[in-house]
């Protein structure tokens, strides 16, 4: 069974007009995130060029849980776009407007209206790590031990 949280939203006069992120099937992981541009003055990223794309929103992610900012896999598939740090994080403690860093590494062009489906936000449980520092006659070594990059059989030679 899913686990359920409830997120509070605030709507910024920006996003006034815009639908609420919310899940597009009942296996979605994700709720897209809608371009809060204006009408008259939609951005665009010309190939290589990177923009902050407002959502004007802002979410109470509760203690215990982050809100992960993630590519849609259609505008990276159909457009080359994506986001710069994917995933972005989104604290429990941050109360700013929710922006997404995107990217254009297409060949052409991309405009991004108002209202277009830009991210998908997804929202986890995280685990407060404790670490302990610790000798190395103490630290336990594995099969794969300091293996890095391609160590575990991937077929990719760096």
């Amino acid at each position: 069974m899913m686990q359920s949280v409830t997120v509070r939203v605030l709507r910024d006069a920006s996003a006034e007009g815009l639908p609420l992120p919310t899940y597009a099937t009942s296996g979605s992981a994700g709720m897209d995130l809608y371009a809060a541009v204006c009408d008259a003055e939609p951005i665009i990223l010309l190939p290589g060029d990177r923009g902050l794309i407002p959502t004007g929103l802002r979410f109470h992610i509760p203690s215990g849980y982050e809100g992960q900012i993630r590519a849609r896999s259609g505008l990276a598939l159909r457009h080359g776009v994506g986001l710069v740090n994917s995933p972005g994080t989104i604290d429990s403690d941050f109360r700013g407007e929710i922006r997404v860093l995107m990217i254009n590494l297409g060949n052409e062009p991309f405009t991004i209206n108002r209202g277009d489906r830009i991210a998908q936000i997804v929202v986890a449980p995280v685990a407060r790590a404790e670490l302990i520092s610790v000798p190395l006659v103490d630290f336990e070594n594995t099969r794969r031990g300091t293996g890095g990059f391609g160590s575990t059989g991937s077929g990719i030679e760096l």
